[in-house]
This record gives C-alpha cells, structure tokens and sequence, in this order.
C-alpha cells in the first residue's frame, strides 16, 4: 500500500499543476487553449515572477515545441512540471486515465461528460489491483478539483496527469 506521506507530498505537485492550469485559463483570454508571449509575461507575474521582454521570449522559444508562436496548454505545462515526478502514483493515475477513457469512450454515444470523482477513481485502481485508501482517492482528486464539487473532468485530470509523466 502507499505510503500517507508520498501520496500527501504527490497531491501537493497535482496542486501545483492545477494553479498552472487555472492561472493558464485565466490569461487565455480568447480562450483558444493558446497564449500569446503577452499572456505568459501575465501568467508569469500572477504567479509570483517578474520577467523581463526578453526573458519572457526566450521562455517562448523554449516551450514553443510545434513552433507556431503560442504556447498551448499542454506545452505551458511541460515548461513548468520538468521537476515534478509523482513517481510510482504517476504510473497509477496514468492507467485509471486510461481505464476512465475506455470506459468514457464506450458511454460516448448518451452524451454524458465524464467527471471523476474519489470514489470513482478507487474502484479503478482497484480493479487495477492497486490497493490505495478511499480517502487517498478523495484526495488526489481533491487536488485537482477546480470548483471543490468533488470532481474533476476526465479532460482535466488526463492533462494534469500527462503533465506530470
């Protein structure tokens, strides 16, 4: 079973990478999942940094893998979590993700949208025969709760996961 502490301390990095998601979404004023180097001189002072022009470009150039000038989501993310590992939990969330989206693509067709919650996530792991406390469950997805309803998008807890792997 998983240690308390490891799954407290893996939490806190999920936390993290929500911060970066929202204050992502905020700046993305068009909301097309992309962000100008405007925006993520914007981002960047929300959370606490001052960068210069040029230190903002050169993030730009860095994080900007398919070249087109933005910085999606998905490439924000992966500027930010290269020091992040949730090590083997990282390799638990990533198979429940793919459970969750097997069992979202066979429900596709009755237009529900997927949202994970605790419990869900407990049974999933579960019948991966990883053996993790319900309240450890709850947590996890506590962490990446953006509206503290209990739950998170299928969408959202794949892109905070990847993130981290």
């Amino acid at each position: 079973m998983a240690q308390l502490s490891s799954i407290s301390a893996n939490t806190e990095a999920l936390s993290h990478v929500l911060g970066l998601v929202e204050a992502f979404r905020a700046f993305d004023s068009d909301n097309d999942g992309a962000i100008t180097a405007e925006e993520l001189g914007g981002i960047m002072g929300s959370l606490g940094y001052n960068p210069t022009e040029q230190e903002v470009k050169a993030m730009m150039l860095e994080g900007d893998k398919n070249k087109d000038g933005l910085l999606s989501v998905e490439e924000f993310l992966e500027m930010n979590t290269k020091n992040l590992d949730l090590g083997g939990l990282g390799n638990y969330l990533m198979n429940a993700s793919e459970v969750l989206n097997n069992n979202n693509n066979n429900n596709i067709n009755d237009g529900t949208f997927e949202m994970v919650s605790g419990e869900e996530l407990f049974q999933v792991l579960g019948s991966l025969g990883i053996e993790l406390k319900l309240e450890d469950c709850q947590n996890i997805i506590a962490s990446m709760d953006m509206d503290g309803d209990g739950f998170v998008s299928l969408d959202d807890f794949n892109l905070i996961v990847s993130s981290l792997l």
